[in-house]
């Protein structure tokens, strides 16, 4: 196992995701209501499991699992950008984070994105971003909570319909 980081007392435990992991973390994201309703289900692995190949062998990315006691209850997906913007500041975008319903409320969300921002600050990043769904009030705050700012709104384009 490829511990990255030790939390709050040794009760947590940041780990680079395996392949073995992907059917926790797609129970993770599809038991979120608004994944769901975009399409994310357990069952067929295989686009996760091509995606999580894809993921693993760049290293541009990290896609990680938050431990407890009880096993997986976290996961959040960390890419270096390189960018011309901000005089050439690298940033780091934060993508799909997820903490088991059961597990919020106890600071593990708080302590899993601040690993990631000292992991961005480690890795040269000097601005970390992420998106975060227009419905997601709750989620909203947590970000504020934690320093992040909604400086931008965000534009999607679903390329999987024909228009």
């Amino acid at each position: 196992m490829d511990v990255l980081a030790t939390l709050a007392d040794g009760t947590l435990t940041v780990r680079r995701a395996r392949v073995t992991d992907v059917p926790a973390l797609v129970g993770l994201i599809a038991a979120d209501p608004v994944s769901a309703g975009r399409g994310d289900a357990v069952g067929d692995l295989a686009p996760y499991e091509a995606a999580f190949a894809e993921i693993d062998a760049d290293p541009a990315h990290l896609l990680v699992c938050l431990d407890d006691a009880d096993g997986t209850v976290g996961t959040l997906q960390l890419t270096v950008l390189p960018s011309l913007g901000r005089r050439g500041t690298r940033r780091a975008q934060l993508e799909s984070v997820h903490v088991d319903e059961r597990c919020r409320g106890r600071g593990y969300g708080a302590l899993l994105v601040g690993w990631a921002v000292d992991e961005a600050r480690r890795r040269g990043c000097g601005l970390v971003q992420l998106t975060s769904d227009a419905s997601r009030a709750d989620a909203h705050r947590f970000y504020e909570r934690l320093g992040f700012t909604a400086s931008h709104a965000g534009f999607k384009r679903d390329l999987t319909s024909r228009r």
